[in-house]
């Protein structure tokens, strides 16, 4: 089968609101070429109001661009003056208002500047496409699709892709393949119904948590202590999350469920409580207006008393035998036990689960191809850690669906609805084969687009085939070398087998000695796994020695690290970092000192070392150097210390690099380096450097010996920026300490500046500091901090 294939020089989003603003800085993001459209403003610039959109992305939070530069991608333009410009335009996607009027009104304004091969999407996040596509001309139809991105786009997987009645068929699988790999998506084909597949199930699933919770006597807080990660779902649980979508926001989803679902059998069940309703008229509407159910007075977060109309301080405490039961590992025995249990919150949470199984069960044929769709757009677009589907095959298909069935007779589901009968026939509804599509009555394999091949270990569903590991070449007790024979048996992929992927004794002389195996016997080396990438050195490993007094056999553990990432830099193979997940100081100098990195889009990276008293001491201080003189040397003045500057304060602030583009400014990538917009496709894309590195005959650098360095003048000037913020009071005097010895470190020591030397030179003076700040007690105490507690001490 050949790759669908779209290719989008230059885009457009049409509404600058929230949304659109987002998905216009998504697309920048991705170096596409943007033009963003709104109404003209009453008076000043006729684009005013666009620009006022763009400019406010840099300061919604969460970050809609990577970097604020990437705003510069974004052309601010108007309905009334620019529309001949959407002839420029591959890709248009509408983001106004969720009414139908509006749309079609727009529609009948932009079609006929619209080019008959451009795409044209609608953002709707669910009006009928069938009813939408009605006002297009017929040339533009088969152009017309929605695709329903979730908010915030820039952070959230799902993108749900509708087909219009006229759609091409061809069209949506060349969307489908160019939004997973451009823009890093995890797309869904819904089908054309009211709110689509996540909408549909997770904001009923929320309509179904507020009415078990009225009617078990919950508070707020009780239900999101309950309804968050303890079972699966997002911190926000289920009251914050609705402060943050909006509580009118919210009301507005609904009334739309009302409106367009009144055959639907839950339909008496889509309102919000009366209270929630009495809050918006008060214009609490939750995170936007600063109070909602949540308000916050100072650091206080108090929580709304619908009995009294009064915010109370918070407490959210769960029955201690609830918390028991959430505990137990077996999902059959922890239904069971839910089932069992008088107490309220278990009963909440049991008809919690079973209605919304019920639910979904009922309405899976009209709303999705299968059932991996329904769990995929919930865990992608909801946060869940697990679809409905997948959990309830996890607790024992048969089980529940007898419990259900006997719950709908007794007259306690929202429902009266039966089961249809498929699902008293199945035990589940993922198998190896593929996932059950109620409308076919059939196994829906996975799809075959070629998109997909480059993610080698996709997200899987409970039941689902597990993807083939690779054969084992060598391991030990801290790395695993393997390979792919399907894939490529030359190219060795390396796995930290660690604790959070932390390096120890065992992942350093395992890395060596990978690195002897691949050279006798591979072509190159990927270094990969599930994220995190490496949280570095081994802080336990290295407390421990320190309340011993080991300092010579930390020295010598600090001696070998160096050692390793050398061996990474010089191996006779070429050696492909594939970042998945953050890296963190060693993490952070494995990857600086491998032949090229391969970044997942937001794969934070950072020297953050300062951060528990310390400074990089695995080479990464030597790099930065490295790096300076370098830049220094294509420079009229030759000074290292201009090309230091920008990397100091990061480095001596532990302040990291939040993503890939970002990691390239901080000298953390280089400009060579691939950026992934889907996690999922980081190996794909790390196995085919490594091969082509190996191809085009790879040979690691040759040894720096001849480093012109910063020196004095250098550590002098860096000391000075500390000395300032000692004494405005920003930095603690072992912060100075900590700074200052990074300064001598990164300008290469305390010697004469614009003095040349040589690798072994640079790592001696980042070790000897290191364990010079290792032996303070006040860096002691750092690390003993970070291990409690999981935050930075600043003493």
């Amino acid at each position: 089968m050949s790759s669908p294939r779209l290719t989008v020089r230059r885009a457009a989003v049409l509404g600058a609101g929230v949304m659109g603003a987002q998905i216009a800085a998504h697309l920048a993001n991705a170096d596409v070429p943007v033009i963003l459209f709104d109404l003209p403003a009453a008076e000043g610039r006729a684009d005013a109001l666009v620009r006022k959109s763009i400019a406010g992305l840099s300061k919604l939070q969460p970050a809609p661009l990577v970097t604020r530069g990437r705003a510069a991608a974004i052309e601010a333009a108007t309905y009334a003056n620019d529309l001949a410009r959407l002839a420029e335009c591959d890709l248009v996607i509408e983001a106004v208002a969720e009414r139908a009027d509006i749309k079609h009104a727009l529609y009948a304004q932009v079609a006929p500047h619209l080019r008959d091969d451009a795409v044209f999407a609608s953002n709707t996040s669910g009006l009928p496409l069938a009813s939408l596509a009605e006002v297009l001309p017929e040339r533009l139809r088969a152009r017309f699709c929605g695709v329903h991105f979730f908010n915030p786009p820039r952070y959230m997987a799902l993108l749900e892709l509708i087909s219009a009645p006229h759609t091409d068929a061809a069209l949506l699988d060349a969307l489908e393949s160019w939004f997973t790999t451009r823009l890093g998506k995890s797309v869904v084909r819904a089908k054309d119904t009211p709110n689509f597949v996540a909408n549909r199930v997770g904001v009923f699933a929320l309509l179904l948590t507020l009415h078990h919770a009225q009617a078990q006597g919950l508070t707020p807080d009780e239900v999101d202590a309950l309804t968050g990660p303890l079972i699966g779902r997002p911190k926000s649980a289920t009251y914050r999350t609705a402060d943050v979508i909006g509580l009118d926001t919210l009301a507005h989803v609904v009334r739309t469920m009302q409106d367009t679902l009144s055959d639907d059998p839950w339909h008496a069940h889509f309102h919000l409580p009366a209270w929630m309703l009495g809050l918006i008229e008060r214009g609490a509407l939750g995170q936007k207006s600063g109070v909602g159910v949540y308000r916050r007075e100072g650091k206080a977060i108090r929580v709304y008393d619908a009995a009294s109309g009064e915010y109370r301080e918070g407490t959210g405490q769960l029955d201690p035998a609830v918390a028991a039961i959430l505990k137990e590992r077996d999902p059959a025995l922890r239904f069971a036990a839910l089932r069992a249990s008088a107490q309220p919150q278990a009963r909440f949470l049991w008809a919690m689960y079973r209605d919304v199984f019920h639910y979904c069960a009922v309405h899976l044929a009209q709303i999705a191809d299968n059932a991996r769709d329904v769990d995929f757009a919930l865990r992608w677009g909801f946060g869940w850690a697990q679809g409905p589907f997948e959990t309830w095959q996890a607790a024992g298909w048969r089980t529940i669906a007898q419990a259900i069935e006997a719950d709908i007779a007794a007259g306690q589901t929202l429902a009266a609805t039966p089961l249809p009968a498929w699902v008293l026939q199945r035990d589940g509804v993922h198998t190896p084969q593929g996932s059950y599509s109620a409308a076919s009555d059939s196994l829906r394999p996975r799809s075959t687009l070629p998109v997909y091949e480059r993610q080698i270990y996709p997200e899987t569903v409970f039941g689902e085939a597990e993807p083939r590991q690779g054969e084992t070449l060598w391991e030990n007790a801290g790395v695993r070398l393997w390979h792919r024979p399907d894939l490529d048996a030359g190219i060795g992929i390396l796995s930290f087998t660690s604790k959070a992927h932390a390096i120890n004794d065992a992942v350093l002389d395992g890395v060596q000695a990978a690195l002897d195996y691949a050279e006798r016997a591979l072509d190159g080396v990927v270094i990969w796994h599930e994220a995190p990438f490496a949280v570095g050195a081994d802080l336990r490993q290295l407390a421990a020695d320190c309340e011993a007094g080991a300092f010579a056999k930390i020295e010598a553990m600090v001696a070998n690290f160096q050692r390793t990432a050398l061996r990474l830099k010089y191996a006779q193979v070429p050696v492909v970092a594939a970042l998945q997940g953050m890296a963190l100081g060693g993490g952070c100098e494995f990857a600086l000192q491998s032949s090229e990195r391969v970044f997942a889009l937001e794969s934070p990276i950072g020297l953050v070392e300062a951060g528990v008293g310390l400074i990089p001491a695995g080479g990464g201080c030597k790099e930065m150097a490295l790096q300076a003189a370098a830049l220094a040397a294509r420079t009229a003045n030759r000074d290292p210390l201009a090309c230091l500057q920008p990397l100091f304060m990061p480095i001596a602030t532990a302040r990291l690099a939040a993503n890939a583009i970002e990691a390239r400014d901080r000298g953390f990538a280089q400009a060579g380096d691939s950026v992934v917009f889907h996690p999922r496709e980081v190996l794909y894309v790390a196995l085919q450097r490594a091969r082509a590195l190996s191809a085009s005959g790879y040979h690691p650098p040759l040894p720096a010996r001849a480093v012109a360095v910063a020196g004095r003048d250098g550590i002098a000037t860096l000391q000075m920026t500390l000395v300032n913020m000692r004494e405005g009071g920003q930095i603690s005097a072992h912060d100075y300490r900590v700074g200052s010895a990074l300064a001598e470190a990164l300008c290469g020591g305390a010697v004469d500046s614009g003095m040349t030397v040589d690798e072994d030179w640079l790592l001696a003076v980042e070790r000897r500091l290191f364990i010079e700040l290792l032996q303070t007690p006040e860096t002691q105490a750092r690390i003993r901090h970070m291990l409690d507690t999981g935050k930075p001490l600043r003493n």
